[in-house]
């Protein structure tokens, strides 16, 4: 396969084009320096991710602000510590203030030139909102958890995609997902049948940060460090995209 053999790309946004790690771990980080918790970032974050994938799978009808607060609350209960309702409330209300990664909104424009741009989010309209202020991108299309009432790595979040894709009148074979999380994103799109790019934003630190670890070995079709990285091999094998920021 070469990259300009596709027609549209699909995005995680959390962990892909937002930096979701470090905007979780803001509010964490100053909760356990509240509660006097000896643990680092990596650590929380590590934690929390098991909680967080319990609460989509368990309450996927809930909004992903609800989902964030039911999941600072478990992890509170898992380390013995309380969270108040103003510490839950913090979180679930932190996506407007997640940061965008550097590169992402200039390779994000760089890609629009030659390909349609699609999201499948693990977010509710309201948060992938804000966050695409930040982004300043029109997506040909957005769908997020609350559109389809479950959260990756359901399948039925990729069957969303599949016919969304079809409407769009993109041909089978044509479409692309690019993501960070192995486990919310590469497993279930190549159990659809997907090819896949990995944007492997933590390939210079261990571990696997605010997504548990992969339920089954999958190999992405290509690996990338960044969206700017993605962006110049799509503009080197032929595309009219350009690399539009730091990697």
């Amino acid at each position: 396969m070469e990259l300009t053999e596709f027609d549209a790309l699909s995005f995680d946004c959390y962990g892909t084009l937002i930096d979701w790690e470090t905007g979780i771990a803001a509010v964490l980080s100053r909760w356990a320096r509240s509660q006097q918790l000896d643990l680092n970032e990596q650590a929380l974050l590590a934690a929390f991710s098991g909680h967080e994938a319990a609460a989509e799978a368990g309450h996927p009808d809930e909004l992903y602000p609800a989902i964030l607060g039911r999941s600072m609350r478990d992890l509170g209960i898992q380390l013995g510590v309380p969270v108040s309702e103003q510490d839950a409330r913090a979180l679930a209300g932190s996506v407007p203030d997640w940061p965008a990664f550097p590169d992402s909104a200039g390779a994000l424009r760089a890609l629009q030139a030659r390909y349609q741009l699609i999201i499948l989010s693990n977010v509710d309209r309201d948060s992938f909102a804000a966050s695409n202020r930040r982004l300043g991108v029109a997506f040909t299309s957005v769908l997020t958890a609350q559109d389809i009432g479950s959260y990756k790595p359901s399948p039925r979040n990729f069957e969303a995609l599949a016919a969304e894709a079809t409407r769009l009148g993109v041909v089978q074979g044509r479409l692309l997902h690019v993501a960070q999380s192995l486990f919310h994103d590469h497993v279930p799109a190549k159990n659809a049948g997907l090819p896949t790019v990995w944007i492997n934003r933590r390939h210079d630190r261990p571990g696997w940060g605010a997504t548990p670890a992969p339920s089954a070995d999958v190999a992405p079709d290509w690996e990338f460090p960044s969206m700017s990285a993605f962006a110049a091999a799509a503009a080197a094998a032929g595309g009219s995209a350009q690399s539009g920021g730091a990697g």
